[in-house]
């Protein structure tokens, strides 16, 4: 049986095209996926992204447990800020890609991907030789995604604080008269913040109400899944399931950045310094089409008549008209302004890899 979200009812009310999706009902587009992509790019829209997971771990050793299940260094954090990372698997492989925020230096929320959330919740406890308490808190959440250039002066005019957060900060706010996490973080690559908040489906609709009735002059839009995937996808953010999972290695994934090999220890850190000194057989790369083919997940790679490659996340851009794809292929291929052919029904469509965001904004 499907969950629901407490905003399944306002979704239904706007005929939202609904599908099932990691357990939950959840709304793919309203409009078109097409115009709700470009309501986030030229102004402001919002998702319901309440099906992700949010763990808390509390107690003295929070900060340890935190850095050896993940891969950053999550002593860079002081209360009030929040780092991207991962968690490994011994051999390397990625268990998640999640958020880390530093509630204070005994609590931290980890915000996880829905899909994962009970191989997520049931890897910390496995590991949690540090007596920290884990505590999964998901199902108390409602998380909503405002995001696009209008979304801080939506947000303004329905808060109690100053706004003026920097990119990848949080603090505690009452948002419509509603107590909250408001953190500057978001999928899409704008300026964007993110709500969480607890309460019935009553608190969700003031909450609601209130953002569409204070971004009415920006022309404010509700958002479905299908618009944060491309929107996430001409950033070149990482899905889960698409472009990493546990036989992906951060290295060959283009998170190194996020993979403090200096930090002391982390589960996966001595797999991933072997693969670091042997050298990366694969990486993921951008490929950037010239015309609309359609590049999807599964498609293969070719070069010289051999496959070096597969698609892992494509889709045509809706701000470059043109097809864009993340695919692995053999790091000889991996070059930049190197062109590379993507197999699209039978046919050999050439592609550029290119530098990633695709978009420049």
């Amino acid at each position: 049986m499907s969950k629901k979200t407490a905003f399944y009812e306002i979704h239904k009310s706007y005929n939202a095209k609904i599908v099932e999706f990691a357990g939950y009902e959840m709304p793919i587009q309203y409009s078109s996926i097409i115009a709700e992509h470009k309501a986030v790019r030229n102004a402001v829209g919002v998702f319901d992204v309440s099906h992700m997971g949010e763990v808390f771990i509390r107690g003295e050793k929070a900060l340890d447990f935190v850095q050896e299940i993940t891969t950053n260094d999550a002593s860079k954090l002081t209360p009030g800020r929040v780092q991207y990372s991962a968690m490994c698997y011994p051999d390397g492989g990625i268990v998640d890609d999640l958020l880390v925020y530093c509630v204070s230096n005994e609590e931290y929320m980890l915000v996880v991907n829905a899909s994962n959330l009970e191989k997520d919740f049931s890897w910390m406890n496995v590991n949690n030789s540090f007596g920290v308490e884990i505590v999964n808190e998901s199902d108390e959440y409602s998380l909503l995604a405002v995001q696009g250039p209008d979304s801080k002066n939506v947000i303004q005019k329905i808060t109690d604080q100053d706004v003026n957060l920097e990119y990848y900060h949080f603090m505690k706010a009452k948002v419509a008269g509603v107590d909250m996490i408001l953190s500057r973080t978001g999928y899409t690559g704008e300026l964007g913040y993110e709500l969480y908040f607890k309460g019935d489906e009553a608190a969700a609709k003031q909450v609601w109400d209130a953002l569409f009735e204070a971004g009415k002059e920006f022309n404010i839009q509700p958002v479905g899944l299908g618009a944060r995937d491309s929107l996430r996808l001409e950033m070149g953010f990482c899905l889960y399931g698409n472009d990493i999972d546990q036989t992906t290695n951060p290295l060959e994934a283009g998170l190194g950045w996020i993979t403090k090999l200096s930090k002391k220890s982390f589960i996966g850190k001595e797999s991933i310094l072997k693969v670091k000194e042997e050298g990366l057989k694969r990486k993921l790369i951008p490929l950037l089409i010239d015309d609309k083919a359609f590049p999807r997940h599964g498609y293969e790679v070719v070069a010289n008549g051999k496959k070096v490659g597969v698609v892992t996340s494509g889709t045509v851009s809706p701000i470059l008209e043109k097809g864009i794809a993340l695919a692995y292929v053999e790091t000889e291929y991996a070059v930049e302004k190197s062109v590379i052919n993507l197999l699209i029904r039978g046919k050999e469509v050439p592609s550029t890899v290119v530098r990633l965001p695709f978009l420049t904004r």
